[in-house]
């Protein structure tokens, strides 16, 4: 008879807490562990109270790039420069496809507390000095497979509705104490990735609330254990095979295109000011 052996576990490569700048924990950067993560380049965990800045995130630019911000708790108001704005809900998203340039601002509505994610995605070559685009998200419109909402890609019977590249999962999962679950990414997925935002998880090492751990680049599955209930976010992608080339606010893969994207940017801007929009 011939015996089965379990694949290993996918193995925890890197660790961190980030750093943290007030009310934002930093936990990946294009220039530190986005180069290990690529497609994502960027993670913030922001958590604050309104009362204590009222003016939440000001009217500023991006280039080359998306932003995935993620409300787990609290509403902001939002307006970006493709002409959208309202109010984004606790447990909404605002996927933001700036391209060759887009200026947007969010500010917080009463005085809850303001807890969330901000995600960074390199755009490809065809994509990154496109028209920007926004899309807004209320939580019931974004689909749900078991315990995940599929905010990028698909997973099981869900797929998100944002027309983000091809070749990359973005999910917010929610498990109950002692709750098991079996993440196996599609083919190519070689990079993955987790954030914890609260309670605790095992997966193949214990990861606590505040934490990112990133798996070894691989196609096995990340089995996950919840002790307590516990909410995090995960993200797996085929590899971004391209440099990232970083502007203040916009990651790019060439000099050329950081450039054009830059452009943009200043002459927005600078609309902006003459529209008495920007100090």
């Amino acid at each position: 008879m011939n015996s089965i052996v379990a694949a290993p576990p996918r193995t925890v490569v890197h660790r961190t807490r980030g750093s943290s700048h007030g009310p934002i924990t930093r936990l990946m950067s294009p220039g530190d562990l986005g180069q290990l993560c690529k497609p994502f380049v960027f993670l913030d965990l922001f958590d604050f109270n309104a009362k204590a800045v009222p003016r939440g995130f000001d009217m500023h630019p991006h280039s080359g790039i998306a932003t995935l911000t993620y409300m787990i708790e609290g509403e902001v108001t939002y307006e970006d420069t493709t002409g959208k704005s309202g109010v984004l809900p606790s447990g909404g998203m605002e996927w933001m496809q700036a391209g060759n340039g887009v200026w947007h601002t969010g500010q917080p509505v009463g005085g809850s507390p303001i807890r969330g994610f901000q995600l960074w995605v390199a755009l490809p070559p065809d994509q990154e000095n496109a028209p920007a685009t926004s899309v807004y998200l209320a939580p019931t419109d974004i689909p749900r497979d078991g315990p995940a909402l599929v905010m990028l890609g698909e997973y099981g019977a869900a797929r998100s509705p944002v027309a983000a590249p091809a070749g990359m999962n973005y999910l917010g999962v929610q498990l109950k104490d002692n709750e098991r679950w079996r993440y196996t990414p599609p083919a190519g997925h070689d990079v993955a990735w987790l954030a914890v935002n609260s309670g605790r998880l095992d997966a193949g090492a214990s990861v606590e609330a505040g934490e990112m751990v990133i798996f070894e680049q691989s196609r096995q599955s990340i089995d996950i254990v919840a002790r307590g209930a516990t909410s995090f976010v995960l993200g797996s992608a085929i590899k971004h095979p391209h440099d990232l080339v970083m502007g203040y606010y916009s990651v790019h893969t060439s000099e050329a295109a950081l450039e054009q994207g830059e452009k943009e940017i200043q002459r927005i801007g600078a609309l902006l000011k003459q529209q008495g929009r920007l100090a």
